[in-house]
């Protein structure tokens, strides 16, 4: 059974870095890409970042380039989200997913897997 599990989550202060981790049981993931979305109450979810199988390729929404990094150690099954000078509005909960299959790195339906998701607050 293929169980993702997020953590790092928490309440931070505007500005503020924090780094998100996700490691992924259940099977070898070490030939997939994987992604992080967010959901803010009352929003749909929403790309915020995805890293090919090899590490070769990382994609990002607009609104986070170059602020936020995405990673993984397929060693450890984990992708790792690293996210500085947080804002406010970046408060949702944040979801690790694994892509299995081709597709659009930012369409939540083109991944196959998700965690529960943590909960990132952001303080202004």
């Amino acid at each position: 059974q293929v169980q993702l599990v997020e953590s790092g989550g928490g309440l931070v202060q505007a500005g503020d870095s924090q780094r998100l981790s996700c490691e992924a049981s259940g099977g070898t993931f070490s030939r997939f890409g994987m992604g992080w979305f967010r959901q803010a109450p009352g929003k749909e979810r929403q790309f915020v970042a995805g890293l090919s199988w090899n590490g070769g390729n990382s994609y990002y929404a607009a609104s986070v380039q170059g602020r936020f990094t995405i990673s993984r150690d397929s060693t450890k099954n984990a992708v790792y989200l690293q996210m500085n000078s947080l804002k406010p509005e970046e408060t949702a909960v944040y979801y690790c997913a694994v892509k299995t299959r081709a597709g659009y790195w930012d369409r939540a339906a083109d991944y196959d897997y998700w965690g529960q998701g943590t909960q990132v607050t952001v303080s202004s």
